[in-house]
């Protein structure tokens, strides 16, 4: 039975990798891939809350991530890559995120965040530092356009972030953190 267990977590994290690797070979075909999802996801947002269109153009910048977590019982782990973009300069900078947690959770998810940053200060100590911990709890099932999800607004430290399910499901009461980190790859 540990066994089965084993190749689960295994299957599952597979699968979560699949679901949150940027396509193409160069770093420019790569970054590409970023921006393409970045697109996307701010498509998504601002079809759901179209008020983030203008926090958007009015912030100093933001961040958008694509991010795949596996929770399994007492246990969570998940990872992806984003890009912050600096509205003052055009700059765009290229991430990757891991983060892990315990708690309650089972299931895989595949998710969204953009983080909107009020002052240029706490963009670039994200940039820099990128560290974030903090409770969770959500319960989402979405496969496709079929089923439903909680899209979570948070508030802190100046920012505004903003989760988005893609498709999964989950069930997860958790303390994670996170940890964002610039990818010198693609920088």
């Amino acid at each position: 039975m540990p066994q089965i267990k084993l190749h689960l977590v295994v299957c599952l994290s597979f699968l979560i990798v699949g679901c949150t690797t940027m396509q193409g070979d160069t770093s420019q075909e790569k970054q590409a891939s970023v921006l393409k999802m970045r697109d996307s996801v701010l498509t998504e947002l601002f079809k759901q809350k179209p008020q983030t269109r203008a926090m958007i153009q009015a912030a100093p910048g933001y961040a958008v991530f694509d991010n795949g977590n596996i929770n399994l019982l007492v246990v969570s782990f998940g990872g992806g890559y984003g890009v912050v973009k600096d509205n003052k300069s055009g700059h765009n900078t290229y991430m990757k995120m891991a983060e892990a947690g315990v708690g309650f959770g089972a299931g895989v998810k595949d998710f969204r965040v953009v983080i909107i940053f009020h002052k240029p200060e706490v963009m670039q100590r994200f940039i820099e530092h990128g560290w974030q911990v903090g409770a969770h709890a959500d319960a989402s099932a979405k496969a496709g356009s079929k089923g439903g999800a909680v899209a979570a607004e948070a508030m802190l430290d100046n920012m505004t972030i903003y989760q988005i399910t893609e498709s999964g499901l989950s069930l997860q009461a958790q303390l994670k953190g996170a940890k964002f980190w610039v990818d010198n790859e693609l920088n």
